[in-house]
C-alpha cells in the first residue's frame, strides 16, 4: 500500500505539495471517483489512478538503454547542459539516474534506471564487469601498447602512481589514426583516454559498446533510447546476482 500523494509524486506528476493541491482541486480520481485525501492508501497495481483524465500507471523500477550522444552530461540534473536523464522523455519515475558515467564527449551504451541495487552490482569493482569501448586514436597503436595494457599502465603521475588493472586491447586498424576495441573492468575518471596518454597517444573518438552482457542496440541512433527487454533484464540480473 502507498499513499496517493506519494504515488503521484513518484510518477513525476509534481512535488508532494503540488500533488496535494491537485487532489484538493479535484484533478485526481481513483477508479473514476474524485479523490478526497492525499493520505488515501492504495495498492499500486490494483487501482486506476487518473490525473486530469489521463491514467497514471505505477512503475517500481524503470530500465532504459540509451545511446548517449556527445555533448550530453552523465548526470541527473545540470544548470547549463542537457543531461542523459533529460533525454528519457517518456519516463514515469522522477528518480532515474545513469549507471556509471561517460565523459561529455563520449558516446554509446548507458543504462538509465532507478534500481540502486542493480547499479551497485554493475559498478562494484568486486564483480569485474567487462566494459568494451571502440575508439579512434591519433597515432599508430602497436602490439607493444597491447602488451602494456595487458600488464596495466600507470595513469597517474611519477609522484602519485595509479595503475590500471589488465585490459584487452584489440587493434582493428593501425594507421596515423588507429581504430581499436578495448575491454576493461574498471571505470576510473577518463580512464580510456588516460590509458592511451600513458603510451603517448590521444583518443579522438570514444564509444562504449557493451557493459557486461548488455550490448548497445545498434539500431539506436545517438540520443535514442528504449526500455530494456525482459530477456536483457533477466540476463543482467543473473550475471550480477
Amino acid at each position: 500500500m502507498i499513499r496517493l500523494d506519494k504515488y503521484l509524486a513518484d510518477m513525476g506528476i509534481g512535488t508532494r505539495q503540488e500533488v496535494k493541491r491537485y487532489i484538493r482541486q479535484g484533478r485526481v480520481s481513483i477508479d473514476g471517483i474524485p479523490a478526497k485525501s492525499p493520505e488515501t492508501k492504495i495498492e499500486e497495481k490494483a487501482r486506476k489512478i487518473t490525473f486530469d483524465g489521463r491514467e497514471v500507471d505505477y512503475a517500481d523500477y524503470e530500465y532504459y538503454m540509451l545511446n548517449k550522444p556527445s555533448g550530453v552530461v552523465s548526470a541527473t540534473e545540470d544548470a547549463r547542459c542537457t543531461t542523459v536523464v533529460d533525454l528519457i522523455r517518456d519516463k514515469k519515475r522522477k528518480d532515474l539516474f545513469p549507471v556509471g558515467r561517460l565523459d561529455k564527449d563520449t558516446e554509446g551504451l548507458l543504462l538509465i534506471t532507478n534500481d540502486g541495487q542493480l547499479s551497485h552490482r554493475l559498478l562494484s569493482p568486486k564483480k569485474h564487469v567487462d566494459k568494451t569501448y571502440y575508439a579512434k586514436v591519433a597515432g599508430k597503436v602497436t602490439k607493444e601498447d597491447a602488451k602494456a595494457f595487458r600488464e596495466g599502465v600507470n595513469i597517474g603521475t611519477e609522484e602519485k602512481e595509479e595503475w590500471t588493472r589488465p585490459g584487452v586491447l584489440d587493434i582493428l586498424k593501425s594507421e596515423e589514426v588507429s581504430e581499436i576495441r578495448l575491454t576493461i573492468q574498471e571505470g576510473k575518471y577518463h580512464q580510456v583516454k588516460r590509458m592511451f596518454q600513458a603510451v603517448g597517444k590521444e583518443v579522438l573518438y570514444l564509444k562504449r559498446e557493451s557493459m557486461g552482457c548488455l550490448k548497445l542496440d545498434e539500431t539506436l541512433k545517438p540520443g535514442e533510447y528504449r526500455p530494456l527487454t525482459k530477456k536483457e533484464l533477466e540476463n543482467v540480473a543473473d550475471e550480477n546476482a
